[in-house]
């Protein structure tokens, strides 16, 4: 199991966030950081016939005003990463490198999540 709290500094615009444990088992947790209105759901299965299977989720949730009525609404928004890896072929190093592969992508100049949320692909 992880830390519980989970911490996370600070990083602008993120606040620092505080992760604590609202449920455990032995699949996986689901932690919040009630203060700032984020949630993290990790989530593993694994199995021979398909093979392991993390999940992350980061969910963040607020009150906002819909531009077309002016009342409040409840929103959340989300972003997860999924990794499925065979039961062999892969080390964890190589498994690691795989997903490090994907986030440098990301952050890459030629990608960038702003390209990435702006509907570039």
């Amino acid at each position: 199991m992880l830390v519980d709290p989970i911490t996370v500094a600070a990083a602008s615009p993120t606040p620092a966030l505080s992760f604590a444990v609202v449920s455990f088992s032995g699949e996986g947790s689901n932690r919040k950081d009630v203060a700032n209105g984020y949630a993290l759901k990790f989530s593993h299965s694994s199995s021979t016939k398909v093979g392991e299977r993390h999940y992350m989720q980061i969910t963040e949730s607020k009150t906002a005003v819909d531009p077309i009525t002016g009342g409040n609404a409840a929103l959340s928004a989300s972003v997860s990463i999924s990794v499925s890896v065979p039961t062999f072929g892969w080390t964890t190093a190589q498994k690691v490198a795989l997903v490090q592969a994907l986030l440098d992508t990301l952050n890459d100049s030629d990608v960038t999540i702003t390209k990435f949320i702006g509907f570039q692909s």
